[in-house]
């Protein structure tokens, strides 16, 4: 019998009760905040550069924020949404934008 073989068969498996006990880790919503000074292509520019969305899913949601206020970019576990918030907030900082960027629990 090959090594692999006996490497599998000296494996034991988890049982069911086992996997049951690992929750999902609890999800994150990144939210973009309206305000009256960022430039819409801007807000559609950080959309697609950080969310990985195409212009028109940006669009949408860009206009979603003007009008409603804000709007959902997507949803992630707490360390992800928090590294995108950071990431967008340093990003609007740096090209002297105002837009605020938050976290919200799912």
């Amino acid at each position: 019998m090959s090594k692999w073989k006996e490497l599998i068969d000296d494996q034991t498996v988890l049982d069911d009760e086992v996997i049951e006990k690992f929750e999902k880790p609890p999800m994150y919503n990144v939210v973009l905040l309206n305000d009256d000074y960022t430039p819409m292509d801007f807000v559609i520019d950080v959309l697609c550069k950080f969310f990985n969305m195409n212009a028109e899913q940006a669009t949408d949601i860009m206009l979603a924020i003007h009008y409603k206020g804000k709007g959902r970019c997507g949803t992630f576990t707490a360390e992800v949404a928090e590294t995108k918030v950071d990431q967008v907030l340093s990003y609007a900082t740096s090209n002297e934008h105002p837009l605020k960027c938050t976290m919200e629990k799912a």
